[in-house]
C-alpha cells in the first residue's frame, strides 16, 4: 500500500505541477506561448507518461474523482478510497506550493492571481454561468471516466490505456478549458485553488460534486452497458 500511495501521489504531482504549469509559466509566455492548445496536450501529457512510470503499481488514478469511478464500476475497494484521495490531495498541494515558489522567484512577480484555478461566472475564463459550468464539468468527467474503463478492459490490447486516456484528457481540456478552466480532477482544483488569488476556495465545491456526480455515473452505466470486466 506504500508504494501504491506514493505512486498516487507522484503521479498527482506531475499531473499538476505539469498541468498546471504550462498554464502559468508557459501559455502566454512572449512569442512562443504555448497557448490553449499547449496547456491541453501538456494535461494529456502528464496523465499518459505517469500511467506508464507508475500505472502498474497503483492503478494509475491521479484524480479522486477517477478513484469513485472505479470503485463504483466494481473496479477498485472502497477501503482504499479515502488513502488514495488523501494521496492525491497531498500531492496536488505540494506541486501547487512547488509551482508558486518557482513563480514568486520571478524578477517582475507581482502576485499569481488565478493561478490556473477553476472558476465559473466571473471568474470562468469565458465568463459561463454556474449551470453551464456544472453541466461541463458533469458530462466531461463522465465521459472521461467513460474511456478509462472501456480503454482498460480485457478487450482493449495490453499496454494502449495510456494513450487513449491521455489524448482523451487532452481532448476534453481543449473543449472545456474556456468554460472552467477544465478540472474534472477535485485534486486539481483544491491544489492551486490554495493559492489562487480569486474565490477559487469558495467556488471549489462545484470541482468536487460535478466531477464524482459525472464519475460515478458513467461507473453505473460502464457497468450496466458493457458488464464488469
Amino acid at each position: 500500500m506504500q508504494k501504491r500511495l506514493f505512486a498516487e501521489f507522484l503521479g498527482t504531482f506531475w499531473l499538476v505541477f505539469g498541468g498546471c504549469g504550462s498554464a502559468v509559466l508557459a501559455a502566454a509566455f512572449p512569442d512562443v506561448g504555448i497557448g490553449l492548445l499547449g496547456v491541453s496536450l501538456a494535461f494529456g501529457l502528464t496523465v499518459l507518461t505517469m500511467a506508464y512510470a507508475v500505472g502498474g503499481i497503483s492503478g494509475g488514478h491521479f484524480n479522486p474523482a477517477v478513484s469513485v469511478g472505479l470503485l463504483v464500476a466494481g473496479r477498485f475497494p472502497a477501503k482504499d478510497l479515502i488513502p488514495y484521495v488523501i494521496a492525491q490531495l497531498v500531492g496536488a498541494v505540494v506541486a501547487a506550493a512547488v509551482l508558486y515558489f518557482i513563480v514568486s522567484g520571478k524578477a517582475d512577480f507581482a502576485g499569481v492571481g488565478g493561478f490556473a484555478s477553476n472558476g465559473y461566472g466571473e471568474f470562468s475564463p469565458g465568463k459561463f454561468s454556474l449551470g453551464a459550468a456544472l453541466v461541463m464539468e458533469v458530462v466531461m468527467t463522465f465521459v472521461f471516466l467513460m474511456i478509462i474503463l472501456g480503454a482498460t478492459t480485457g478487450r482493449v490490447p495490453a499496454g494502449f490505456a495510456p494513450i487513449a486516456i491521455g489524448l482523451g484528457l487532452t481532448l476534453i481540456h481543449l473543449v472545456s478549458i474556456p468554460v472552467t478552466n477544465t478540472s474534472v480532477n477535485p485534486a486539481r482544483s483544491t491544489g492551486v485553488a490554495l493559492f489562487a488569488e480569486t474565490p477559487a476556495l469558495a467556488q471549489l465545491w462545484l470541482f468536487w460534486v460535478a466531477p464524482i456526480v459525472g464519475a460515478a455515473i458513467a461507473g453505473v452505466v460502464h457497468k450496466a452497458v458493457f458488464g464488469d470486466d
